[in-house]
């Protein structure tokens, strides 16, 4: 058996020319049982390739246990691949660690500790830089290698003496200090003189006293892929496609390979499969170990159950001071029953505590969305409307069928709004709060626009064609379109231009922070994922987005904005000053 263990996505933004999902499925189909997706610094894509390994599972699941009904398939139309897909593979989270002395290698979750230990490593190459880039050195490395298994990569120019002597020095460093962990990587280029590239690396592998891995080292899950890795690197290099030269692809084999390729390629070196599948083997952690554990928000030696009910039924007498109706007692006590029985009381707490200290600094907030279903976050403040006057039920917010955690959004005044962030910042730390990313996607106008001027389509038409997208995002540019914007529908560079667009579409182009999601945890925030700073300073965001979040049952808490209430805030200023009134702003909820 062969397992692919060095997998580049196009979360390594504009080189790798494949979502980590479609890898997961070409697995499927060339029946591995296994795959390492690796990107260069960087983890962000490995939760959609371990959702995408669920939804393979639970399909195969699902052929296996039902019974099929209907006519039978006629001979003249094709079965679809997806029919063959038996084989369920398991993802290896890992990720390719550049360092700064010139070394390069895959680093392979073995464990819990692995992925925490792979975190921090991370976390700490990013953060000594600025964003988007991560500067990593060998002793970040030596001191966190626990729970890791590393795959060296061999020199890129290993037919240069001078390339290898360079190398070697650290390559010996690193090996002499985990030698137990260690293995050398054998992979092809594709370009006549891999036997002999073999033959070198079998020589290094000697020196250093390690075992070789295969591995294709594949850019793309198929071949059909290697014109749009083209583009995406006259992009990444600022180059027309015309004028890329060595930079290009000599070829399309640079994909992910089923075991009789790569025994065909590796015909003189057959343990090297072996071993790849056998590292595998051992490879047992799965991001569905990732146990997330949300603070506590223990105060006075209180349960967070004991803290919520008091403070919810404190504020009941608040919100009513003459009294509550049955009905609003019997909805709080439902949504406390329900709330401890999914033990979301520290998430309820914690957006309670950011707006008490809004409120205690004067700043206009409000909860909105289906959060105002909630009694409880009436009395605890976050809302300002009672739900009993409305018709919807709180299961529409906390919900134990759905199994979702609650999402409650809470808009602050916009010019205000960073001292909430900073407030969490303080008080949890930024080893323990971060802000969600958000991935920067290509839209059809976006890529357009990039790959028309790589493929060095004049100014004017690049504006024809951006001007015909509206309306086109999903279906794209059809015959008729072309020529309503003036252009040759049968000119083949120009369609050639509109198939990049469309494979371009909806790839990653970088990461972002989100609008207001922050993500805070009970441990450390970069044992469960990397931390990098963001563009603005004084904030540190986590690699994955709301979607990635929510596949993993991460709970964020939304500190939004709202230019509305800062508008507000300034009439109440403008009253205040021409009438000299002082005007209460909102009752403040009680004390703790």
């Amino acid at each position: 058996m062969f397992v692919e263990l060095s997998a580049t996505s196009n979360f390594t933004f504009l080189t790798g020319a494949s979502h980590p999902e479609e890898y997961m499925e070409r697995a499927a189909l060339l029946g591995m049982p296994a795959l390492a997706i690796a990107d260069e610094n960087s983890v962000a894509g490995i939760v959609r390739a371990h959702s995408q390994a669920h939804e393979i599972r639970r399909l195969v699941a699902e052929r296996l246990t039902k019974d099929v009904y209907g006519p039978p398939r006629p001979k003249s139309i094709a079965k679809p691949p997806s029919a063959d897909i038996l084989n369920t593979p398991y993802l290896i989270p890992a990720a390719t660690l550049i360092f700064q002395e010139g070394l390069s290698l895959t680093a392979l979750s073995e464990n819990r500790l692995g992925w925490a230990n792979l975190c921090r490593i991370l976390s700490k190459g990013r953060l000594r830089t600025k964003k988007g880039t991560c500067h990593l050195k060998l002793n970040d490395l030596l001191e966190r290698a626990q729970g890791l298994q590393l795959v060296l990569h061999p020199p890129q120019e290993i037919l240069l003496p001078s390339c290898v002597r360079a190398w070697l020095p650290q390559a010996k460093r690193i090996t002499r200090h985990l030698r137990d962990q260690m293995h050398l990587m054998i992979f092809p280029c594709y370009d006549g003189q891999d036997q002999i590239r073999f033959e070198k690396t079998a020589v290094l592998s000697e020196q250093l006293g390690l075992e070789v891995l295969a591995s294709a080292k594949p850019m793309m899950h198929h071949s059909k892929r290697r014109r749009l890795a083209d583009v995406l690197t006259a992009i990444r290099t600022g180059t027309c496609v015309d004028q890329l030269g060595r930079s290009a692809l000599a070829n399309a084999e640079q994909r992910l390979r089923s075991e009789s390729e790569m025994r065909q390629i590796f015909r003189a070196f057959p343990k090297a499969i072996e071993r790849s599948y056998n590292l595998a083997q051992t490879m047992t952690f799965s991001l569905d170990e990732l146990c997330y554990e949300y603070p506590s928000e223990i105060s006075a030696e209180e349960t967070p159950q004991d803290r919520l009910s008091r403070l919810a039924y404190a504020g009941l007498t608040w919100r009513y001071p003459y009294g509550s109706t049955d009905k609003v007692r019997a909805m709080l006590a439902h949504e406390l029953a329900l709330i401890t029985k999914l033990k979301y009381e520290p998430y309820f707490l914690t957006v309670r505590d950011i707006v008490h200290f809004a409120r205690s600094r004067d700043i206009l907030c409000q909860g909105r969305g289906s959060a105002a279903n909630s009694v409880v976050c009436y009395c605890l403040g976050i809302t300002s409307v009672s739900p009993e006057i409305g018709t919807m039920v709180f299961e529409r917010f906390v919900s134990e069928a759905r199994d979702e955690p609650p999402d409650i959004d809470v808009d602050f005044e916009h010019e205000r709004r960073e001292e909430v962030i900073q407030y969490i910042y303080t008080k949890y730390g930024r080893q323990r709060a971060g802000l969600a990313a958000t991935v920067i996607t290509y839209r059809r106008k976006s890529a357009l626009r990039e790959v028309a001027k790589v493929f060095g389509l004049s100014r004017d038409l690049q504006s024809a064609l951006a001007g015909e997208v509206w309306g086109r995002e999903k279906t794209g540019f059809d015959h008729q379109a072309l020529q309503a914007a003036g252009l040759d529908a049968n000119d083949r560079r120009l369609r050639l231009v509109l198939h990049i667009v469309d494979e371009l579409c909806r790839f990653p182009r970088h990461l972002s922070q989100h609008v207001g999601g922050f993500v805070i945890t009970r441990g450390r925030l970069d044992h469960l994922c990397p931390i990098s700073p963001a563009a603005m300073p004084g904030r540190t965001v986590i690699e994955w987005d709301k979607d990635d979040l929510d596949a993993l049952g991460l709970l964020k808490v939304d500190i939004l904005a709202l230019g509305m209430l800062s508008c507000i805030r300034r009439a109440f200023d403008l009253l205040q000053l021409h009438y000299h009134r002082h005007l209460t702003l909102a009752s403040v909820p009680p004390e703790d």
